[in-house]
């Protein structure tokens, strides 16, 4: 339903609920970030039961952590890589997987209470209380997709599936995409009669690029691809090593082999970025800021990915290339809905 968006005539407050999907979408990258920073610190594993509601509280007392250290010792990463490990050391990797659960608590509340109050007060403009509530069952999804990761490796494994661990990274940046959108939507309601905008085919195909090479970008992460090689333009001495592909291969070593991936995530790096500059030019056209921001970013994005691999992943680097990648998507997200905008 399209209406005029005067206050006086409705009770909506658009430009309030924008706000608030702003303020959540900056906590879901700080999430986006931690989770970064527990993967590659191994920490992910070092809380081994989900406990929505008590989890919250971590534990509290030496014989409390004592009694989490030893479940953790139960574990196959624990044999396998960390026999030995002080009760120090338990506990510097302990904070960042219990940093990242936190975070996902804070963004939960921090979602589901104002949209509880915005709803009891009648302030959410027509046709977006389905969107707001579809957001938060994704969030619920996506806590119930970490422990199905986690749970991956608390048996067999001595890591995480790096297949979920994609699946993981990718739903929580659709929904920050989700988010930003329907705020940019909210935000054009201060328009008269504006409409929520539509995703042009040029924008959808450069926003699917986008999340394909951060697909292969969990991968690389989930399968320490990054270390595999760590020279540039080359992987070594070639474009693709000799031996890198074995033969009779078949379909699974795209996402299962190392080199695969860290090849694969090196060069579709450059279509996807080709697709954010056709987006990006396609929204300067129209006169939009938007279109700027995609550009400096994608080169910053290919500068971080090129020193992350020549330092051999260092975390600091490593890091600052997922954060800014989920920047990059909100700058495409919002390219995006420019030249997707229309008036009814």
């Amino acid at each position: 339903m399209l209406q005029p968006s005067p206050d006086f005539m409705t009770r909506a407050r658009p430009l309030a609920l924008a706000r608030w999907l702003f303020a959540v979408a900056a906590l879901i990258v700080a999430m986006v970030v931690v989770g970064g920073i527990t993967r590659l610190t191994e920490s992910g594993l070092s809380i081994v039961e989900w406990k929505p509601i008590t989890g919250a509280i971590p534990p509290l007392t030496t014989a409390d952590w004592q009694a989490a250290f030893d479940a953790y010792k139960r574990i196959p990463e624990y044999e396998a890589f960390n026999r030995g490990m002080t009760l120090s050391g338990f506990q510097a990797i302990f904070f960042w997987e219990y940093l990242h659960r936190l975070l996902g608590r804070v963004i939960g509340i921090a979602f589901a209470a104002p949209l509880a109050w915005f709803w009891a007060k009648g302030y959410i403009p027509a046709g977006y209380k389905s969107r707001l509530v579809a957001l938060l069952a994704l969030g619920g999804l996506q806590g119930a997709i970490g422990w199905w990761m986690v749970a991956s490796g608390l048996s067999v494994r001595t890591d995480v599936s790096h297949i979920r661990l994609m699946v993981h990274l990718l739903t929580a940046l659709f929904i920050l995409a989700g988010m930003v959108w329907t705020a940019l939507d909210l935000v054009q309601l201060r328009r008269p009669f504006a409409a929520p905008a539509r995703l042009a085919p040029v924008a959808g195909v450069a926003l699917i690029l986008l999340f394909t090479q951060i697909g292969f970008g969990a991968l690389t992460a989930g399968l320490n691809a990054g270390h595999a090689f760590n020279s540039w333009p080359l992987m070594g001495d070639r474009l693709f090593p000799a031996g890198g592909l074995p033969a009779g291969a078949g379909s699974g070593e795209l996402v299962n082999n190392p080199i695969v991936v860290q090849f694969v995530h090196r060069w579709l790096a450059f279509v996807a970025a080709a697709g954010l500059l056709t987006l990006a030019w396609r929204a300067g056209r129209i006169g939009s800021r938007t279109g700027l921001a995609v550009v400096a970013l994608v080169v910053v994005q290919i500068g971080l990915g090129v020193t992350t691999l020549l330092t051999g992943v260092r975390i600091e680097i490593a890091v600052w290339h997922q954060f800014n990648a989920a920047l990059l998507l909100i700058a495409a997200v919002a390219a995006a809905h420019a030249i997707g905008r229309r008036t009814a």
